[in-house]
């Protein structure tokens, strides 16, 4: 007596050919032309040609009316700023409180008053707003549209991380950072809270983090000293 013969193909793996549209082609592209003009301007165009940078915002904002994203849905709004201060306000305070103990044990804090420290702060705060945007209002939402959302994270943060080189301090801090920030900007869309907590976190490794190691913050060529 014989018997039918099972069928192996479904225990062989399956090849899914799977082909970008050429709209999800150039949504990759756009980010990485921009990140690279980006780190251009870092590593050179800053010392050539100063005002470039000009010329690559208005390419973001270009892509934004391509994309007809307005100011209040990427972020630049207060909604959400109570939630957000009532959900992640506490974490931040206690950070806050752990590197300024931190730089008071170790006595690395740097000689300043509190008004220069508080005006440093308050100078700081546009940008940190504006490095917010950057990673979460622009590259977040470009890498969206093509990647997994963990996946999306993962890359912003690296991105964010990459524009800190060489200082590797830097990078170590940016990595992780960068990365939370992106879950928060998920949660609550809310770019004035990130860029106060960005400039909360940035000016604090400012006032604790001796210079031998921070490097005075410095990145690109300017972490060489020039």
């Amino acid at each position: 007596m014989s018997f039918p013969r099972a069928s192996t193909t479904l225990w062989q793996p399956q090849c899914v050919s799977v082909r970008l549209s050429p709209l999800a082609k150039l949504a990759i592209l756009e980010p990485v032309l921009v990140y690279a003009m980006i780190l251009a301007y870092i590593w050179n165009w800053r010392y050539s040609h100063g005002g470039a940078w000009v010329g690559i915002l208005g390419l973001m904002l270009l892509s934004h009316v391509v994309h007809r994203e307005s100011a209040y849905g990427l972020g630049f709004r207060m909604r959400n700023m109570g939630e957000c201060w009532r959900e992640i306000g506490p974490a931040l305070a206690a950070l806050s409180l752990l590197m300024l103990a931190s730089g008071i044990l170790l006595h690395t804090m740097r000689p300043i008053g509190i008004g220069t420290a508080l005006a440093s702060w308050a100078a700081y705060v546009p940008w940190g707003v504006f490095q917010q945007y950057v990673l979460n209002g622009y590259f977040l939402n470009r890498l969206d549209a093509v990647l997994g959302r963990r996946a999306a994270s993962l890359v912003a943060a690296a991105l964010f991380c990459g524009v800190h080189a060489p200082n590797w301090f830097l990078m170590l801090a940016a990595f992780p950072a960068g990365y939370c920030s992106t879950l928060i900007y998920r949660r609550y869309r809310n770019l004035y809270f990130l860029g106060l907590a960005h400039a909360t976190v940035g000016f604090l490794l400012f006032l604790v983090v001796p210079d031998s190691v921070s490097h005075h913050l410095r990145i690109g060529p300017g972490w060489f000293g020039r």
